[in-house]
């Protein structure tokens, strides 16, 4: 298939959090391929990430290292990152003032929102990458675009408030508890809440909005971006995932791996084909000692065989003989997984997961069941779309981060993910079989019609 090509430059500024830099730097291998010169605005602890891209793409990818700034006291510690991210706006001005080839446009994570008055002041074209879904994009928009009558509606702060959504396609409902926090305690008069609003609400007005979704998805949201928002340049590029063969491949994506991938690969290469259920609730959050342990005693309960990644904190919760007691049926990652090598394996069948998007993406393409234990931020929304709206996934535990779950219900629940017969794992195998067809057809034409328009400016 032949590519669209531009040796335009383009400027990549990523969130610097995992579940944000992975798909913005598996785009900007895309864009690299197809002759763009691209500078990372990049801190060094997240350098090693650009590390494949950089050997493979020696005279076309730069690198702009940012320190990181320091952080203010803030009611909110994620929001407090966030704001504390405009301390670069000069040092990035400076940089672009001085370069012999500036950039035509800079290519931003959704929620460095500043970012378009950068552009605006340099002069240069204002793209906003969502590492989210659709869905996601219109919920965190329209929260932040309507906060304050939210907010007076449900002035007692009742956590069980529901905030409806009547002009999004299916009339999407949450309750307080499942909207995101930073949003959720929004303060008028505060500055720096102030910040991150106007930041959201500029993104509607950026000159291009890139997805990392696709059609059989996420059609009638995307749809709704274009029309509800008056966008006309939504494109939708998704499922972002590396190539195997490609410089970022799957085994390090992200990181190197608790454990050899080769060992581990070879432990499923001896299990049947979907016998295995895959457990991992991302890079963000973190689980309870009674989370692990009720987890823990599932598994014991259960008949499955099972790969249980956890961060190395909340391994020390796993309870004392525990691996023993499971023998061969369990594989144990304490720490980062090669999780897109274990979805892609046949022996796989079934993914507990968080639902943050980078999973709930990986989980569908590779055609898992998706066993949803949404926790925050956009999950709730994520398998909204994958349990009631596409009928690909079964919810396991629900309630928010603290909530625990029966241990023999969820034993339950994953002995039946292994069932052939399951309605829901015949539509997530179709699914990734349109996933794959839309790389090749859709999101590539959405991603060629970008590389055009940036060659025109």
């Amino acid at each position: 298939m032949s590519h669209s090509t531009s040796n335009a430059h383009l400027l990549v500024y990523p969130y610097h959090t995992s579940g944000h830099i992975i798909p913005l730097l598996d785009l900007t291998n895309l864009l690299l391929h197809r002759g763009l010169t691209i500078t990372v605005a990049i801190n060094t602890a997240s350098l090693p990430l650009l590390d494949p891209l950089v050997s493979s793409y020696p005279s076309s990818l730069h690198k702009l290292v940012l320190h990181d700034p320091e952080i203010s006291p803030f009611s909110h510690p994620a929001a407090a990152k966030l704001v504390s991210t405009r301390k670069l706006f000069d040092p990035i001005a400076k940089w672009f003032e001085t370069h012999p080839l500036p950039p035509v446009a800079i290519l931003a994570d959704i929620v460095l929102g500043w970012t378009s008055e950068l552009a605006s002041k340099l002069g240069i074209r204002h793209v906003v990458f969502s590492a989210s879904g659709a869905l996601a994009f219109s919920i965190y928009h329209a929260m932040w675009q309507d906060v304050e009558k939210f907010i007076g509606e449900n002035h007692n702060g009742d956590e069980n408030f529901v905030i409806s959504f009547p002009e999004m396609p299916n009339s999407p409902q949450f309750t307080w508890w499942q909207i995101a926090r930073v949003a959720r305690y929004y303060k008028k008069e505060d500055p720096d809440y102030e910040s991150l609003r106007k930041g959201m609400m500029a993104n509607l007005k950026s000159w291009a909005i890139i997805c990392n979704t696709f059609e059989e998805l996420e059609g009638v949201y995307i749809n709704h971006m274009k029309k509800h928002w008056s966008h006309d340049q939504v494109w939708a590029v998704g499922p972002l995932l590396p190539d195997e063969h490609g410089p970022m491949g799957s085994s390090g994506r992200g990181g190197s791996s608790a454990v050899p991938p080769h060992d581990l690969l070879m432990w499923l290469d001896k299990k049947r084909d979907d016998s295995v259920v895959y457990i991992c609730f991302g890079s963000k959050f973190t689980l309870s000692e009674k989370q692990v342990s009720e987890l823990a005693n599932a598994l014991e309960l259960s008949y499955v065989d099972f790969i249980l990644c956890l961060k190395k904190s909340d391994s020390s919760f796993i309870p004392s003989g525990f691996e023993d007691r499971v023998g061969d049926r369990g594989f144990i990652v304490k720490g980062w997984s090669p999780q897109l090598a274990i979805l892609r394996h046949r022996a796989v069948g079934s993914f507990v997961s968080h639902c943050g998007w980078n999973s709930t993406l990986e989980g569908v393409a590779a055609g898992v069941l998706m066993l949803t234990w949404p926790m925050g931020v956009d999950q709730f929304a994520n398998a909204c779309i994958l349990v009631d709206q596409l009928c690909v996934g079964k919810r396991v535990c629900e309630g928010g981060p603290e909530v625990i779950p029966d241990s023999v219900e969820l034993a339950r629940l994953l002995d039946e993910s292994s069932s052939s017969d399951l309605l829901e794992r015949v539509k997530v195998k179709e699914l990734s079989r349109a996933a794959t067809k839309t790389v090749k057809d859709t999101s590539l034409r959405d991603l060629d019609m970008f590389v055009k328009c940036l060659s025109e400016l």
